[in-house]
């Protein structure tokens, strides 16, 4: 089996040499080349196809978010997004490359300071990204193909609309875009309580939910102890689960459950338990099963249950698991369930 080739973009030589060192004693992966700005970053990856890239966010001449944008434009490539950058705008930035296209985020330590546990999660998310198919991002000149047939049978069967109470929604890689895909989908006069639970540990997601209240119509905060179900999006926070109990928003501090923590199916067993039959609930893109069995428990409460597709899909790995479960009555390419979901409210709730 051949080398995974690595690509490191890097204005920081200090930090530039760090990383590439620890790629080459990777026997996994091979260094085929790097670059210290955005201009060179995006010649370079254009003539050598790396089949992953570690990106910095702020570069000299063209910035992290533009070479993201134009590398999924043209030359669609795993990114793993490394950055130091805290600062409101940066990590709005960070947030933008996500959307365009882009994986996952890490945090950057000092060059001095990589412990061996960072190393150790920096080449196994190379490694792990690698192997993700990405396509063109809408961004570009062609929209992704819609022609190819879908791996699992779309299930329609015929539930009528009925009353519900809240819309829950979780999402791991390819979340943002996602997100922001079903939320501007849904009017302003969208009548129900979203409850969101997205994967983007700290210190990144710290900020997320201001990044996406501009994104939408929606007010988008993060939940808190005890609040009532309103209008807006409820954001599970970094680091603590997200729960409902009559009809108000709680955090948890239980373990991880997938190795996450928010965890979707925590969030979506909790509604299954609370709200029942009166649930809406979609399983968007993301790595792993986080998600499928809790989005079964709401369809075996009477819930109304959505898992995006898989042509559609950044990774097709938590829809899956749902479509393999049963847990999705209806399984539908992303463009489709912001829509879709207005159809299943009467009349006089939609408008």
């Amino acid at each position: 089996m051949r080398p995974i080739r690595v690509f490191v973009v890097e204005d920081s030589l200090t930090v530039r040499m760090r990383l590439c060192e620890l790629i080459q004693g990777d026997p996994r992966l091979e260094l085929v080349g790097e670059a210290e700005d955005g201009k060179s970053a995006i010649e370079r990856c254009l003539a050598l196809r790396p089949d992953v890239i570690s990106m910095d966010m702020m570069l000299p001449q063209i910035s992290g978010l533009a070479v993201t944008e134009y590398l999924m434009a043209h030359c669609p490539t795993p990114i793993l997004i490394v950055s130091s950058s805290f600062n409101r705008g940066e990590v709005f930035r960070t947030y933008e490359a996500l959307a365009a296209g882009a994986l996952e985020v890490m945090e950057k330590p000092m060059a001095d300071d990589i412990s061996d546990t960072w190393e150790r999660q920096y080449l196994d998310m190379l490694a792990l990204l690698s192997r993700i198919k990405v396509v063109t991002h809408p961004r570009a000149r062609l929209p992704p193909s819609r022609n190819a047939v879908p791996a699992l049978e779309v299930v329609r069967p015929q539930r009528p609309s009925g009353r519900y109470s809240l819309l829950a929604i979780g999402a791991s890689t390819g979340g943002p875009r996602a997100v922001v895909e079903v939320l501007k989908a849904l009017p302003a006069s969208f009548p129900l309580p979203i409850l969101l639970v997205v994967h983007i540990g700290e210190p990144f997601g710290k900020s997320f939910a201001d990044w996406l209240d501009g994104q939408s119509v929606h007010s988008v905060f993060f939940a808190e102890n005890g609040r009532p179900l309103e209008r807006g999006v409820f954001m599970a926070p970094p680091g603590r689960h997200l729960l409902v109990r009559e009809g108000r928003t709680w955090l948890g501090n239980g373990p991880e459950r997938h190795s996450c923590k928010p965890s979707v199916d925590v969030l979506f067993e909790s509604v299954a338990a609370d709200c029942g039959s009166s649930t809406m609930a979609c399983l968007l893109t993301g790595m792993g099963a986080d998600g499928a069995r809790g989005l079964l428990a709401i369809n075996q409460a009477g819930g109304f249950t959505i898992a995006q597709d898989e042509q559609s899909s950044v990774v097709y790995g938590m829809p899956r698991e749902a479509a393999l479960l049963g847990a999705a009555q209806y399984i539908l390419p992303l463009t489709e369930i912001g829509p879709f979901l207005m159809t299943r409210l009467p009349a006089e709730m939609s408008r």
